[in-house]
């Protein structure tokens, strides 16, 4: 019987070894922390969101610039089809008005205790604690590297796994490896990207991991940290861009930090912000304040007389403009756009914000980057080095949040797993 070894505990690795002892294969799953899903069960601390209720079309277009190959994996295991595998563990799931996909309870630890216990009854071993460290050198090779390397041009004895384990250093074979480490958010929870060297030294393409998901950074007062910070800004539109090439608005809410904004709306937009960013040096976020009101309007109110009023009084007594949201429109507008009406309205319909840099990537929720999938097999087998696979968020594509994150993730697991599958069959 051929041995599996899965390299990372989180869900992307427990679906490939689900998937795999289904069809007789002996797993093996391998985690560096003492506990698997760490990750997973922070990320449902406040309700977990398995996926979107959307329809296909436009889940897959979430993945942006690797809806392609992430949708040929969302085929296979889409929202439907997730959600009849939490039904198999016996939780009920429920649509929010969001549209988004959460357990019956909204927790993660029944999810994860359900599926840990019908994995272990499958016979999936596991072991804590087992930090990966590469491969092991081979007589007659120089590094670890070159071992992993020649094992597969040269004929050479295949290298062995090496662990870093309470018992000290081991080392492991297997038939085939799924690798799946996540990307480089979160290391206290064990997603600290420490793989990243080792496979590019062995040549598999990685691209530089960025963060996705996170908070940007501004340059407000001083004066607006302390009135503002940890104030959330509701009902409002979001565009990203310039100010006469402007994405279409997208609604949300967001959270005033001290170093800038950070939440739902800003994660759906952080691809495109972030690249801005890399590419200028800065990116700018323009706020719809009042969504709901036509620019006419907004005009019209802020022209109307306003007597001994002042015009922070009239902006709230005519707009209702108050609390963060006039706080922000004397933050980011100088003192002579307050005295022109007509540049006050357009500024309250389009009040830019300058973006100076992300927040750093651990703070992130996820990570952009990683193995490219130029590099793999539409199995997910890294070309370079033949029985090594790749899943997870460890892969080179990103999603914004509301179950487009899990959702994905498995799938990968799921397709990783196919592609051992297929890789041992033909090896026979």
């Amino acid at each position: 019987m051929p041995t599996v070894a899965v390299i990372g505990a989180g869900p992307a690795g427990l679906m490939a070894a689900e998937t795999l002892i289904k069809q007789g294969v002996s797993v093996h799953v391998y985690e560096a922390k003492p506990s698997v899903g760490r990750k997973f069960l922070m990320a449902g601390r406040g309700g977990l969101n398995i996926t979107h209720s959307e329809p296909t079309e436009h889940f897959h277009a979430r993945y942006g610039a690797r809806a392609q190959q992430m949708g040929a994996m969302l085929k296979e295991f889409d929202a439907e089809a997730l959600r009849a595998w939490v039904q198999g563990l016996g939780i009920d799931t429920f649509v929010g008005s969001s549209g988004r996909v959460f357990p019956q309870e909204m927790k993660a630890a029944p999810l994860l205790r359900a599926w840990l216990h019908r994995l272990r009854e499958q016979g999936v071993q596991f072991s804590m604690r087992h930090r990966w460290l590469g491969w092991s050198a081979v007589a007659g090779s120089d590094s670890a590297t070159e071992s992993v390397t020649e094992s597969v041009t040269d004929s050479a004895p295949a290298p062995q796994l090496r662990f870093d384990t309470p018992a000290g250093e081991a080392l492991v074979h297997a038939d085939a490896t799924i690798l799946a480490l996540g990307g480089g958010s979160w290391a206290k929870l064990g997603s600290d990207g420490a793989w990243v060297p080792w496979l590019k030294a062995a040549g598999v393409p990685v691209s530089l991991l960025l963060p996705s998901n996170g908070g940007f950074e501004t340059s407000w007062s001083r004066h607006f940290i302390d009135q503002c910070a940890g104030e959330p800004l509701k009902t409002a539109a979001y565009s990203v861009g310039d100010a006469d090439l402007k994405t279409e608005p997208l609604r949300g809410e967001c959270m005033v930090t001290e170093h800038g904004l950070e939440g739902g709306v800003i994660y759906a937009l952080s691809a495109q912000l972030r690249d801005q960013i890399l590419h200028t040096g800065q990116a700018t976020l323009y706020l719809d304040l009042l969504p709901d009101h036509e620019a006419a309007r907004v005009l019209a109110e802020v022209t109307h007389p306003r007597g001994t009023r002042s015009m922070s009084s009239h902006l709230k007594s005519r707009l209702g403009l108050h609390g963060v949201r006039a706080a922000l429109l004397r933050e980011c507008l100088s003192a002579e756009t307050f005295k022109d009406p007509v540049k006050l309205a357009a500024g309250i319909k389009a009040l830019p914000i300058v973006l100076s840099a992300c927040r750093p990537i651990d703070e992130a929720i996820s990570t952009a980057g990683g193995v490219q999938f130029e590099g793999l097999t539409n199995g997910l087998m890294t070309k370079k080095i033949p029985g090594l696979f790749c899943a997870g968020e460890m892969l080179d594509w990103e999603a914004p949040t509301g179950g487009y994150l899990l959702n994905g993730v498995m799938a990968s697991g799921r397709a990783a797993a196919l592609g051992v599958l297929q890789w041992l069959d033909s090896d026979k």
